[in-house]
């Protein structure tokens, strides 16, 4: 692997997170490029790599457990009244190049591709910004169009009948640590609370770090946010939550999540506001 596959962002010459575009991954782990590590200013990572209780969680990126009945996300499937299955339905997010790539962000081109044809054609962009001597902000905006010439829809396990499961979009798998992370939003003030629902804003709180997860567009605001902290760390956006997500042959979905990444453990009068300018390895 090549310097230029793998970029690091950078903010105040500090480096903040890698990309991974071409990753070499086990089998039963749907490929595609991810962001691991991101740390914080100080240097405390606040990613995860395949941990052993969800091996297909990688670092921050985009997955979609369910494309047309192709997973795009990795471990089993949730199958209506079979439950999670092991199938051979795994697709993968291949990088076709950088329209942009530098130190401080970049933006390119990945092809979904399953069962012998391209589904989607994702543009996806980050932009690392320095925000005080202790907090930076990471701009991910992703955009997926389907280049079928037939109608797709996107689901999720919620929509193929496991209640409280609608992650598929944008995810980041959070450091893992003794404790589990403080959650909450703006009027909320736990996982239970938080998990399912729309909100502005909200925040993960590890033992000495922060991440504040802000919609930071319209549409990303209609969406549920998908959380988990007692059973591991990690925030998603959910692009179907209750129904299937339609997209007509050459439709786009756009979404955009800008996240503050603060060393320190802040509490709602340090952090949020409205972004700028589960179980077991088979779900979740």
């Amino acid at each position: 692997m090549t310097p230029h596959d793998s970029p690091v962002l950078r903010v105040a010459g500090r480096p903040v997170a890698r990309l991974v575009t071409r990753p070499e991954l086990p089998a039963r782990i749907s490929p595609r490029p991810y962001l691991h590590p991101v740390t914080t200013l100080a240097g405390t990572a606040v990613t995860e790599l395949g941990p052993a209780d969800h091996p297909h969680h990688l670092g921050v990126g985009v997955a979609v457990p369910d494309v047309e009945g192709h997973n795009f996300w990795g471990g089993r499937t949730f199958v209506r009244g079979q439950g999670s299955v092991e199938l051979d339905n795994h697709g993968a997010q291949r990088h076709t190049g950088f329209s942009r790539c530098d130190a401080e962000g970049f933006a390119h081109e990945l092809r979904w591709v399953a069962g012998g044809r391209e589904l989607l054609r994702e543009h996806r962009g980050a932009a690392a910004t320095g925000l005080t001597d202790t907090a930076w902000a990471l701009d991910l905006t992703f955009s997926l169009t389907n280049v079928t010439g037939a109608p797709l829809s996107l689901g999720s396990p919620a929509t193929n009948g496991r209640p409280g499961a609608a992650y598929g979009g944008f995810f980041w798998r959070a450091r893992k640590e003794d404790e589990p992370p403080a959650l909450f939003s703006a009027d909320r003030d736990d996982e239970a609370d938080v998990h399912g629902r729309r909100a502005d804003w909200l925040a993960l709180v590890g033992s000495t770090w922060t991440l504040v997860f802000a919609a930071a567009d319209d549409a990303t605001r209609r969406d549920a946010w998908f959380v988990r902290a007692a059973e591991y760390p990690g925030v998603g956006s959910s692009l179907a939550c209750e129904e299937r997500l339609p997209l007509a042959p050459g439709e786009s979905v756009s979404r955009r999540v800008v996240t503050v990444v603060a060393d320190g453990r802040l509490g709602r009068g340090g952090g949020g506001g409205r972004g700028g300018g589960g179980g077991g390895e088979g779900g979740g």
